[in-house]
């Protein structure tokens, strides 16, 4: 049986182990257990990514489609010009936006292209599928006296209608760090993240952040702030490994086990 990396489940990078045998299959899984346990223990503060470790925004309409959309519209403009060929094809709509802040960092058409991307994320946050054990993780976090933030690329008005649709907004208050007009901080970049730790009064060192992408292991690397991976599959684990993630799961549901297995003692 093969199974997708969870934790330490790993020799090296790139190598699976791989197992049909039930016994060693328990140990493995109670073994990763306390290493999550190690991580999760000293942190008082959870910072969240969005996207990915809490729900997939564009479960119900393609990111593709959406970054297509903001690059007609830019050309509608007579802006066609102003894009280069690879950023015209990105499937990543923050791809584009970004592009833009870039050339023209204090205009009004930034401005307005942020607000056509916050209008299709508002849209798509009502098909967005919650990611498996994210509820029930944000909630016994918050049950233990963890605070916790999100910090994200989207804008704060999506995180927040998500939220509320899930029953999580309290969990988080107005801890909601997400995108601006603002754009002149490149990614990767820990302004977020710091701001965060600085409204909470936290220290890096007792904070976690959950990260699906990249970016957000340079960005907490930075901000001195420990990690822990999340992906969706095999493929996006190896691309946080490769990343330098230590830990990654593919499930959280072994990080809500260990959470409620208490702290080490």
């Amino acid at each position: 049986m093969v199974r997708c990396p969870l934790g330490n489940r790993h020799d090296g990078p790139d190598t699976l182990l791989v197992t049909s045998d039930a016994t060693s299959d328990a140990a493995s899984d109670a073994n990763e257990i306390e290493k999550l346990r190690e991580l999760i223990t000293p942190a008082r503060f959870v910072l969240w990514d969005f996207d990915g470790p809490i729900c997939r925004l564009f479960a119900g309409r393609r990111a593709e489609q959406v970054a297509a959309g903001l690059v007609e519209w830019l050309e509608r403009q007579g802006l066609h010009g102003l894009l280069t060929d690879t950023e015209r094809e990105t499937p990543d709509p923050q791809t584009v936006l970004r592009a833009v802040g870039r050339r023209h960092p204090d205009g009004d058409l930034v401005t307005a292209l942020e607000e056509r991307l916050t209008q299709e994320e508002l849209r798509a946050a009502r098909s967005a599928l919650p990611t498996a054990y994210a509820d029930p993780l944000i909630r016994t976090w918050t049950a233990v006296g963890a605070r916790q933030a999100v910090i994200t690329d989207a804008s704060p008005r999506v995180v927040r209608s998500y939220l509320e649709t899930r029953g999580l907004l309290g969990c988080f208050g107005s801890r909601l760090y997400g995108r601006t007009e603002d754009l002149h901080h490149p990614e990767p970049d820990p302004h977020r993240l710091s701001r965060a730790l600085g409204a909470m009064g936290a220290e890096p060192s007792a904070a976690l952040m959950i990260g699906g992408a990249a970016r957000d292991i340079t960005a907490a690397r930075r901000a001195g702030v420990p990690f822990l991976g999340h992906a969706r599959n095999e493929a996006g684990w190896r691309v946080l490994r490769a990343a330098g993630a230590g830990p990654v799961v593919c499930s959280l549901q072994p990080l809500l086990r260990a959470l409620r297995a208490g702290p080490l003692r």
